[in-house]
Order: C-alpha cells, then structure tokens, then sequence
C-alpha cells in the first residue's frame, strides 16, 4: 500500500464581495475567519463584503482578515469562497490551477462557464453536492431548515399585515379555530415549515406523491397530524379550509404543478401562498418569480410570495449557518496539506467536486451539457 502522508498546509482564502441579485449572505463570519487565522491560514476579504449579513470591515479586520477594495485581487486568491457561483466575467479572474467553493446553481449555467474552468485546470466544489458518508447534504440541509421554517414567519407576517390579508393570527388562540397550514412536499423544507407551524398552534396538513416521505416526516415530527398522498378530492378540501399554502416540494427537473389556478380560487378572501419550490419552476400554478424588493403579488384575493433565495432574507443567520460548515471543510482542506490530499481522504468534498483540474467529474453535468466527464476516484489514486 502507498503511503501517502498528510502534511498540513498553509491556506489563502479569498471571500469576493456577492454582487448577484438580492444576494445577501456571506460565506464565513468573522468567528470562523478568527479560527481560521489562528490556525495559521490567510484569509483576504474584500471591502464591505459583509455589510448585508451585519458584519463590517472592522469586525473581520479585528478577526484577523486582510480587507481590500480590489475585487480582482481577491479572486487571484488560490481558494476563493463565495456563495453565489461566479458569473463568467468573475471566473476570468481565477488564476489558473485555484480552488472555487460556491453554490453551482446549474439551472442558471451555460456551457461556457465549464469550458472556462477547464482552460484554467480549476478544482471546484459545489455546495449541492457536499455530501455526508450517511448520505445527507450538509449545506443543502440547513439553506432547506432555514427556507421551511422562514416559510411560515412569512406566511405569519402576511397573514395579518400585507394590504389585502384579513388580520388573522398564524396560531391558536383558546376559543378561536387555529390556522389551517397546507403543506406541499415532505422533505426537509416540508418538514421544518409543519414543525414551525406546529410550535405557533396551526393545524398543519401535508401533502406529497410519497408515503414514504410522508411516513418519515410523520415519524420525525411526532405529532398526529394529517399527512396524504396528492388525492385530487383530499388536496380540494384542504384547501378549501386552509389559509396559508406552503410550496414545497422539489423534482429532479421543473417541479411538478399540484395545485393549478382553479384550486387557487377555492381558497378563502385573504389567503397566503409562500411557494419555496419557485426556483424550479413552483409547484402552484399561479405563482411567479418575485424579488425581495417587491416580494408578493395578489391573484384571485389570494396573496402570493415567491422570492427564489428566501434564506437571504434573514442574511445573518443564514451566513452563520453556511459558515458553520464550511469553515471546518476549510480546516480540513488546510490539516491534509492541500485540496489534492483532502479530496482523496475527505468523503465529502470529493462528493462535492464537481471539477478536478479542469477535468469534468459530474455526470449529472455532463450530461445536461454533453460535456465528457471522468470518475474523481480514478483521478486522485
């Protein structure tokens, strides 16, 4: 057997200010930065990149970072960390032979961002594709715990405050009807938006095309609640009674349509849809894409929210919780010696390593984009 030995490594870490829309996280806190340089690692941020998620250029300075206005300077970093995927005219900055950790977003990708990286031999990791030797997502985990629980803050706050909602408290009030929360979907955003529901009082109803799902969210939750399979007659009556919809469920491609326009008419004067799946499509037919700046819409006398990246509305803790996991990954790449050795020892960034060098190791990404690939487990023998 070849030993290979795992010296540790000293690392440079560029964080880019996020400059994508609505975009409000940071990808470490200046906690994580502290642990990091005390470790012995560098880590170089650019001017007012935390600003949005609370934290100044002072509070990473007293950290230890290195603060500069020079956004190019920063992605000439050999690792840079962000949580948007660079656009193009970013990743023309990366020197060759770097290190990119971000979110890949591949439904918003073209072609030429791959063919970029692999002119540039770039090893990049994907924060979707993080994955646990148990088989969980890590990353995806806790934007999903955030996005299910904010769901229902939302919904709360529209219920009683938007201009066209009917003041109703998301709740249970002794000798008022509680709230009634439809849930779309049973995985992880479905699941902590029924928690969150529960915790307030509301009668919560979750609905999703597998038993499965529905018998381990039932199981999880410990609670009597009523849970179906996509019945057309049961998904009616629910909805009929319900004052607030959540959309959650998620399909490998565009997410099935559940509830067309037509059920949407059934629901009560004042109502709330908050549909968290809108980033692949929705799963109710009359949502739509809406920003932070101006997040809902009103169809039918029923009030729609449909911001796509709802964790950025609560930038802080969402930036604590990305950095929560990543800054370990981090002390990990650095322990190894390297991301060569951490990729080979590391079960979960080598998951996440969608490009080695310039080679393609995603299939899921081969072959949306007819692009060759290769198996990483041949590449780091």
């Amino acid at each position: 057997m070849l030993d290979v030995s795992r010296e540790s490594n000293k690392l440079v870490i560029g964080i880019p200010k996020e400059r994508h829309l609505q975009e409000t996280r940071i990808a470490l806190t200046p906690d994580s930065v502290s642990d990091l340089v005390k470790d012995g690692h560098s880590v170089l941020i650019e001017s007012n990149a935390g600003i949005s998620a609370g934290f100044t250029d002072h509070d990473y300075s007293e950290a230890g970072a290195q603060i500069t206005p020079n956004t190019q300077k920063v992605f000439e970093s050999p690792i840079v960390l962000k949580v948007e995927p660079p656009t193009i005219d970013e990743a023309q900055w990366l020197k060759p032979n770097s290190v990119l950790i971000s979110a890949l977003q591949i439904k918003s990708q073209s072609k030429a961002f791959f063919e970029l990286l692999q002119k540039k031999k770039i090893s990049a990791i994907a924060f979707e594709y993080v994955k646990e030797q148990d088989g969980d997502y890590p990353i995806l985990q806790t934007l999903s715990e955030l996005a299910g629980t904010s769901s229902i803050v939302i919904a709360s706050e529209l219920l009683s405050q938007h201009e066209s909602s009917t003041g109703l408290l998301l709740g249970n009030i002794a000798g008022v009807a509680p709230t009634e929360v439809v849930i779309i979907g049973a995985g992880t955003v479905g699941y902590y938006a029924a928690k969150t529901a529960i915790g307030l009082g509301a009668k919560v109803k979750v609905f999703d095309p597998s038993i499965n799902r529905l018998r381990k969210l039932q199981s999880r939750l410990n609670e009597n609640i009523h849970t179906s399979t996509i019945q057309p007659k049961s998904l009616l009556k629910a909805i009929r009674r319900c004052n607030v919809i959540i959309g959650a469920l998620k399909g490998t491609d565009r997410t099935p349509l559940v509830v067309s326009e037509e059920l949407v008419e059934f629901m009560k004067k004042g109502s709330v849809i908050v549909d968290v799946s809108i980033d692949s499509g929705g799963c109710i037919e009359t949502s739509r894409l809406t920003t932070h700046e101006d997040p809902t819409f009103v169809v039918h006398e029923v009030i729609h929210y449909g911001v796509p990246n709802i964790s950025a509305r609560y930038s802080r803790t969402a930036s604590l919780a990305i950095s929560n996991i990543l800054a370990p990954f981090l002390m990990n790449i650095g322990n190894h010696g390297g991301i060569d050795q951490s990729i080979r020892f590391n079960f979960g960034l080598r998951s996440g390593t969608y490009m080695y060098k310039g080679i393609l190791t995603n299939r899921t990404i081969s072959n949306w984009f007819d692009m060759p690939s290769r198996d990483i487990n041949l590449l780091i023998l």
